[in-house]
């Protein structure tokens, strides 16, 4: 069976078509930002030649109660019926699922969660999400918000951590304002009064040590109510070499156990996670 994946960001749309773990298919292209209506275009144009079940990763997810778009930062998707028009422009049915979850279940089928039984994907980006895989499989939630945790508050937030940022979502102190690459970036002009972008910043211990600590305490807090197998990071801050061992040796102070042999990992297939996921949510 192939199985196409189309990941939809804010700035580019990308699409790919397995057969089985065989890749036959790849195309990407830039995301008509704003236009609803030329989104749904785009992924036709990008799929709709092509045979084979459609998975898609979006940047939100399907309410339960409406059937609607919500928590995109892709705006334009909100409160759409993104579903039901995507499967009428295609003439065929689309699952749909938020695209940590995508990340999640990529890295649990064939990347670095392959053969574990809980698997708690991380996207570390421009905001956080996360992701759950239980066996290969998505756990969504009863309110369809299973993983997303960069919305809860940071733990135990105290001297540098304060006064509190404020997040887009309306609160304060969630954990995304802290450990997205953005939040990186201004948390480090907080402290120096230097503007650097997030690549440039990963090269200050202080503010690193800043970052790991935080990011310690909010897998901690995921640890102690999951208690996943394997905890793989995606996005860009994944790419930060020092966190693998860091953030291990600092999370064991705010973990309920005398042991912890959970792991941290790199994911195996970057920014193609998500389009990979899409695929498997056909199995």
């Amino acid at each position: 069976m192939i199985r196409i994946g189309v990941d939809l960001g804010g700035t580019k749309i990308e699409a790919l078509a397995l057969d089985g773990a065989r890749e036959v298919f790849r195309k990407r292209i830039v995301a008509p930002r704003g236009d609803y209506q030329a989104t749904i275009g785009a992924v036709v144009a990008l799929v709709g030649s092509l045979e084979g079940t459609v998975g898609v990763g979006i940047p939100g997810s399907l309410s339960p109660a409406t059937g609607l778009v919500r928590n995109a930062n892709s705006t334009w998707l909100n409160g759409k019926p993104f579903k039901q028009d995507l499967e009428r422009a295609l003439g065929r049915e689309v699952r749909i699922e938020n695209d940590a979850n995508c990340f999640a279940l990529s890295e649990a089928v064939d990347g670095a969660g392959k053969g574990a039984e809980v698997v708690f994907g991380v996207i570390l980006g421009t905001g956080v999400g996360g992701g759950i895989s239980v066996k290969q499989r998505i756990l969504k939630g009863r309110n369809a918000i299973g993983g997303e945790w960069g919305h809860n508050p940071l733990p135990l937030p105290a001297g540098d951590d304060l006064p509190l940022p404020e997040c887009y979502c309306g609160r304060k102190g969630c954990i995304e304002t802290y450990l997205s690459g953005p939040g990186l970036s201004r948390d480090h002009e907080r402290v120096t009064g230097e503007r650097l972008e997030p690549e440039d910043v990963v090269f200050h211990g202080k503010t690193m040590a800043r970052y790991e600590e935080r990011l310690a305490r909010a897998l901690a807090g995921v640890i102690n109510v999951l208690d996943p197998d394997i905890i793989v990071l995606g996005g860009g801050m994944s790419n930060v070499e020092r966190l693998y061992t860091e953030v291990p040796r600092l999370w064991k102070r705010y973990i309920f156990s005398d042991q912890v042999a959970t792991k941290l990992l790199r994911n195996v297939h970057g920014d193609s996670s998500g389009v990979r996921g899409a695929a498997w949510l056909w199995d």
